[in-house]
């Protein structure tokens, strides 16, 4: 009997300590949304970022005003360290010269009659352009890669059009977009295999309008490298239409071209921790946008949540266990070069990574978080998700990360976790020039900011 009372004894203290813990952490965390919710500077500082400095294409002199604006505004901050981090990016530039139009001759007229007209495009990232030469062929339209494949014998001398719709009945839109982007990423390789002199992408895109979205793209360089250029939705929708009586001949020019590689930097500011170990937490977004734009969700919105992590963590006087480190990714866009080289230092310097986390999915209402690593982990991270319910994070789940993070889960088993904000928006503006200040609602923004901040000090407090 006086085993088992001390037992029950035993057990009535351990659950009054939990007890404790839940509402010092549930205290914590609502310091954490009021405050950011009501003093936050995330959406002044991204305002100041695209407004200021707009797209920031890897290479480009934005970059680097965009490089100096983050240092310096971070030195500003609740850190005790900002410095930049070399690594080459690739500088690959537009031009000024996209343009494509069609030339339509309906054969099924009893009376000849030709249409022509203009058609919006935007080279992919990455691509070749046409080098001074407008280039001038006959419109080849297929829906996929099947349909490539079983008219290959008639590509050759043609411009390829991949005319495959953005999948609406995925109602999480990354889904739809990993469906679709391959046409972007390999489709010209695939149509310069069988003799391709161009391809015309339909937008990935979940909006009914007609901009187009550009993006990277891969080369096999086991074949020509042609031209590759996203056109807008409509016009795609409208070019299918007229190719059902007759014969579209296109004519498309492009300055796009790839230079040599050059210097960029990550910026990292970090949080020492009070443990003076080399246990470090990242949190971080990519600073290099599309040249459209203003890469305001993609990915301003995540570099100015995770830099707010700092007044987020100062003005709640919460002083973290393990090191923080902001980072702001160079070259996520087209190269990846930035998240390459913080993981190749981290793994030299002989660094422990707790974990990494990413904002890189837009600035709208977070959702839930993703993550990857191992099972006991993940039923830490899930055992957290009371916590955050009543600040609209209603999953945690396994899987995903981000893709500058991505390395340091390769190169260390890193457990690598994203923010998966509200996505049935993003697709509309993703990579198109309406991914400007604007597009960005301030409290949602917010509210991502602490949410990332929430998570950090859980981890940082818990372990996983």
């Amino acid at each position: 009997m006086r085993k088992i009372q001390l037992l029950l004894i035993a057990f009535i203290i351990q659950s009054n300590i939990n007890a404790q813990q839940v509402n010092t952490d549930s205290l914590q965390i609502a310091n954490f949304f009021d405050w950011t919710l009501n003093e936050a500077k995330a959406y002044d500082n991204l305002n100041v970022l695209c407004k200021k400095i707009g797209h920031r294409l890897s290479g480009s002199a934005a970059m680097y005003k965009a490089e100096n604006w983050a240092l310096t505004t971070l030195k500003t901050m609740a850190v005790d360290t900002v410095y930049l981090q070399q690594c080459m990016v690739p500088k690959w530039v537009r031009g000024n010269n996209d343009k494509a139009s069609y030339r339509f001759i309906n054969s099924k007229s009893a009376s000849l009659k030709i249409e022509e007209g203009t058609i919006n495009v935007l080279s992919l990232g990455n691509s070749e352009g046409t080098k001074g030469i407008a280039i001038k062929g006959e419109l080849m339209i297929v829906k996929d890669f099947e349909e490539l494949e079983s008219r290959k014998d008639e590509v050759k001398g043609k411009i390829v059009l991949y005319n495959y719709a953005f999948k609406h009945s995925f109602i999480r839109t990354f889904n739809g977009y990993g469906d679709a982007v391959k046409y972007r990423s390999t489709g010209a390789s695939r149509a310069a295999k069988y003799g391709a002199i161009a391809v015309l992408v339909r937008s990935v895109s979940t909006a009914p309008d007609n901009h187009p979205h550009t993006g990277a793209l891969r080369y096999d360089t086991s074949f020509a490298k042609i031209p590759a250029l996203a056109i807008g939705v409509q016009d795609a929708i409208n070019l299918k239409q007229l190719s059902k009586n007759g014969k579209l001949n296109i004519t498309l020019s492009s300055d796009a071209k790839m230079e040599n590689d050059t210097i960029g930097h990550n910026v990292i500011a970090e949080i020492y921790g009070s443990d003076k170990s080399k246990n470090f937490i990242t949190v971080g977004g990519h600073l290099d946008s599309w040249d459209i734009g203003e890469g305001a969700h993609d990915d301003g919105a995540g570099c100015v949540q995770s830099m707010e992590i700092a007044n987020i963590f100062a003005a709640n006087n919460f002083k973290p266990k393990n090191n923080i480190r902001i980072v702001l990714f160079a070259n996520e866009e087209n190269g990846l070069r930035g998240g390459s080289k913080y993981a190749a230092q981290a793994m030299e310097n002989n660094e422990q990574h707790i974990a990494a986390i990413e904002s890189d999915a837009g600035g709208f209402s977070p959702r839930a978080f993703t993550g990857t690593m191992n099972v006991t982990q993940l039923q830490n991270f899930k055992s957290w998700l009371p916590l955050l319910w009543n600040y609209g994070i209603t999953e945690m789940n396994s899987g995903g990360g981000g893709a500058d993070i991505g390395p340091l889960r390769e190169k260390m088993n890193t457990v690598v976790i994203g923010l998966s904000p509200d996505s049935q928006r993003y697709f509309d503006l993703h990579h198109a020039k309406t991914d400007i200040f604007e597009a960005v609602n301030k409290r949602e923004l917010h509210l991502g900011a602490a949410a990332m901040a929430a998570l950090i000090y859980l981890i940082d407090t818990k372990g996983l």
